[in-house]
């Protein structure tokens, strides 16, 4: 064949490998049988199936129109499976790779690929360090650098990425042999007569699989960095629930030390809805808890707050739509809202003042509100602005935002000496297993 050619069908043979695992890719299926240590014998006939039938197309196309020569990556897809997946893996590709060649009567192209996949396979059980595997390079320097250091003064065994490219080189001569003697029996671009065409050849062979891991490892390492941004905000979201308990336990603890001496029955009393409370905080595990839980939970937090207090200063008016009761909000929301009402706003005020907790449901949206007629903030503060409010609500606000991100508004609006209005805008969820995704849904661990 024309020099020329053979070079024009190696870059359309690297276009078609980059082709083919780019696509591949794009299935979540796929990846998740790519990246995986340990397949069971279904998962590992799957992942061939992926890998094989475009190949096999490939071939089919090579045969039945003799000008696409670059469609035919049998052999670099049989080493590729084998390295990635193990020699039994390989040796099934090879097997339905080199079908279609078989059927045309190219009988030596099954058992080569076979061959391929299996030694390609016994090498990846030699790799001490899987990341040797998905970290190839056809551009080997570095790797050949480092080998000579570390066997240097005292020779040690060979670098696996080295090894690899030796393999892929040997088996690759193996081809040309077979195509040599028997020219008939198995498809090899070959260039006999100019040595750098036919070193192009080989080069274009390491490519293949080096373009084709290297594609791969990209998607190995977003996944890879997906999951630990999730853990990251699994331990972020963890930060912040536990850092609710300890401030309300330090009120609360507060509330029963004044009650002590001169009431020891209310302080009994304050003791058994304390005790109520934190059971539930170290038998809640979900992220997520329907609004009619949080009320329940507030009550018993009133009820302390109505002692410290006296009924006769602090009021509690709910104004609760029915509806709205079954929708999941994040737990432990209303604690600190109204933490906050009691402690800024009606604290300072002599004669006390009232608290107004409403909820509703519009437009496919669940507004809650919580009110006090106490002293206010100073001046207004519309937005999100969290300056002088404590570490209570810096935490509802920044806890809204891991959880919904944008979905969810949190707003304040204060006049001196007439109160405090929050509202909270969250999406309508109406049961923890429906939170959408992109929403924190991890369990938390029991806090302790």
């Amino acid at each position: 064949m024309e020099s020329r050619l053979i070079l024009i069908n190696l870059v359309l043979k690297l276009g078609v490998a980059a082709a083919v695992s780019s696509s591949l890719v794009r299935s979540k299926e796929f990846k998740s049988l790519l990246f995986r240590e340990e397949r069971t014998v279904r998962q590992r006939i799957y992942l061939v199936l992926w890998f094989s039938l475009p190949i096999m197309a490939g071939v089919w196309s090579r045969i039945s129109q003799s000008s696409f020569l670059a469609g035919d990556l049998s052999f670099e897809t049989s080493v590729l499976l084998g390295v990635i997946a193990g020699r039994w893996a390989g040796s099934l590709g090879g097997v339905l790779i080199g079908f279609p060649a078989l059927l045309h009567g190219e009988w030596a192209a099954m058992p080569f690929d076979v061959l391929s996949g299996f030694l390609a396979g016994q090498l990846r059980a030699f790799a001490t360090n899987r990341d040797d595997i998905w970290s190839f390079s056809p551009f080997i320097d570095q790797s050949i650098f480092r080998l000579i250091r570390r066997n240097l003064p005292r020779p040690r065994l060979a670098d696996w990425q080295v090894m690899f490219l030796a393999t892929i080189v040997g088996l690759r001569l193996v081809q040309t042999e077979l195509y040599r003697y028997f020219p008939k029996s198995i498809f090899s671009l070959e260039s006999l007569d100019n040595f750098w065409v036919w070193a192009a050849i080989y080069a274009a062979s390491v490519a293949v699989i080096g373009t084709e891991i290297k594609i791969f490892n990209g998607v190995r390492i977003q996944i890879k960095l997906e999951e630990q941004e999730r853990l990251l905000l699994h331990a972020r979201m963890e930060a912040l629930q536990n850092q609710v308990n300890p401030h309300f336990l330090f009120n609360t603890l507060n509330s029963i030390s004044s009650l002590v001496r001169f009431d020891p029955d209310k302080a009994r009393d304050v003791i058994s809805k304390l005790a109520n409370i934190l059971r539930r905080l170290l038998n809640a595990s979900e992220a997520f808890a329907p609004l009619r839980e949080e009320v329940e939970f507030i009550d018993n937090y009133l009820d302390i707050e109505v002692v410290r207090f006296g009924r006769d200063k602090l009021r509690v008016v709910k104004e609760l739509d029915p509806a709205s009761l079954d929708v999941v909000v994040p737990s432990m929301l209303l604690q600190p809202l109204v933490e906050n009402c009691i402690k800024h706003g009606l604290g300072p005020k002599v004669e006390g003042g009232s608290i107004y907790l409403r909820s509703r449901v519009i437009e496919s949206k669940l507004i809650i509100e919580v009110e006090d007629d106490g002293v206010g903030m100073g001046r207004p503060q519309p937005g999100n602005g969290m300056s002088g409010m404590g570490i209570g609500m810096a935490n509802i606000s920044e806890r809204l935002q891991v959880l919904y991100g944008g979905a969810a508004r949190m707003t304040i609006d204060s006049q001196e000496g007439r109160g405090t209005l929050i509202r909270i805008r969250l999406p309508l969820v109406e049961s923890a297993s429906s939170v959408p995704e992109g929403f924190y849904t991890e369990r938390s661990s029991t806090r302790r």
